[in-house]
């Protein structure tokens, strides 16, 4: 018999009600997904999933949503048929009073929200815990690419040692156009608008602080502790020019923006920043608007998650499927470790890498005098030369490269 069938002899309470804060482009995809894939849903979740509510500050009076929609959160809070609240609606504020008031009144919650998640990820966990329900995030990074479930529960026989992401598909594509076309970024940047790519104000990805939030939840997901995203140096993209990718090129190199983190010992380091990547580094062929993931462990070595890092379906496939955990797992929490003790990152001048450098051509033979023996790339480029230190902490390249007067630009380069 098919599940259409099934749905007519079905008792109301086997229908798992649920609420969508926000009808944005995520919110608007989880209630498209919902309905598409109705009968799929219900056979993996063991029950119909019905969209009982939207709340938006909107109306929406060509839209059949119309119908469901309310604007005022607490008809949502106080009905005790609503099991599950998805939260897509950006922001820490009200998000985080509204998810944290749905917590304390025993329903599960699914976000979407990476600065909801970054801030407050801890807190609302241990509330989850407390009240026997779940807070599920796994589109907050990555958007449709599984790495929150897969970090919380199929990796969790290892030691993270390192954890590469390409985590913003806005600055993935601007810097992929870059080399592919030979262009400057004030170019690229406003064809990624034109494409809707990027926002009117484009700084939170082009200066990497989307990217920020994101390594800051896996890294506390990894470590299990804290991280403040505040802690984590972050240098976006905006001074990258079509010349550095000119020498990248002679090398067969890309440049990629990578949110990092790696454990040293006993210490965390994390960063935000362009890196300089050869064709042999599992991120390499990245492009364009998708995002991929690389987690080094101690046991399993190399495991990368590539897909579409954001987009309206491929985000909302992800939101439901934590709606679908959410319902099978109803009187269950399930265990998340992220506590809400702070992880200390270790400040970025202890850190080392090597660095990609431009300076100019009259002070070509001061480079072995200061920084050793360092690999040269001629990328014909008049008045200048390129070049690649070996490794040095972060703090003892600066005070090198403070003696060069004609110093051009640095770019790290990944190991």
């Amino acid at each position: 018999m098919c599940i259409a069938g099934i749905f007519t002899y079905r008792k109301e309470e086997e229908t798992m009600k649920i609420a969508v804060l926000g009808y944005g482009t995520i919110g608007s995809g989880v209630v498209e997904v919902i309905r598409t894939n109705a009968e799929s849903i219900a056979r993996r979740a063991g029950e119909e999933v019905e969209v009982k509510y939207v709340l938006d500050l909107r109306d929406f009076p060509e839209d059949p949503v119309q119908e469901i929609l309310v604007h005022d959160y607490n008809v949502i809070a106080e009905d005790e048929e609503v099991g599950v609240i998805v939260e897509t609606m950006g922001g820490t504020k009200p998000a985080y009073d509204f998810v944290k008031t749905a917590l304390l009144k025993g329903k599960s919650v699914c976000s979407s929200n990476k600065e909801l998640v970054a801030a407050h990820g801890a807190e609302l966990i241990q509330i989850a815990r407390d009240k026997n329900v779940n807070f599920f995030f796994e589109a907050s990074v990555g958007g449709g690419i599984p790495i929150i479930r897969p970090l919380n529960q199929c990796i969790t026989a290892d030691e993270i040692q390192e954890i590469n992401g390409i985590l913003n598909g806005t600055t993935n594509f601007i810097l992929t156009k870059m080399a592919d076309e030979g262009a400057d970024f004030d170019e690229v940047l406003k064809k990624a608008q034109e494409l809707g790519y990027a926002e009117k104000d484009p700084t939170a990805d082009v200066e990497g602080y989307d990217a920020c939030r994101k390594i800051a939840i896996l890294t506390s997901l990894a470590y299990g502790k804290q991280v403040d995203y505040e802690d984590i140096y972050t240098e976006g993209i905006t001074k990258i020019t079509a010349e550095d990718f000119k020498y990248a090129k002679k090398i067969n190199s890309a440049i990629k923006i990578f949110g990092t983190s790696k454990k040293v010992g006993d210490q965390v380091y994390a960063m935000v920043a362009p890196q300089m990547v050869d064709s042999t580094h599992p991120l390499y062929s990245v492009n364009d608007v998708f995002n991929g993931i690389s987690v080094t462990g101690n046991m399993l070595g190399d495991v990368m998650f590539y897909g579409a890092g954001a987009g309206k379906l491929p985000t909302a496939s992800a939101v439901v499927a934590d709606v679908v955990a959410a319902v099978k797992h109803q009187g269950e929490n399930v265990s998340i470790t992220w506590s809400a003790q702070k992880l200390e990152i270790t400040p970025v001048d202890e850190m080392e890498n090597r660095f990609f450098v431009r300076v100019g051509e009259s002070e070509k033979e001061k480079i072995s005098e200061v920084f050793g023996e360092v690999q040269m790339i001629e990328a014909g480029i008049a008045g200048e030369c390129g070049f690649i230190t070996p490794p040095l902490k972060e703090k003892e390249f600066v005070a090198k490269a403070e003696s060069f007067a004609t110093l051009i630009t640095r770019i790290r380069v990944s190991a």
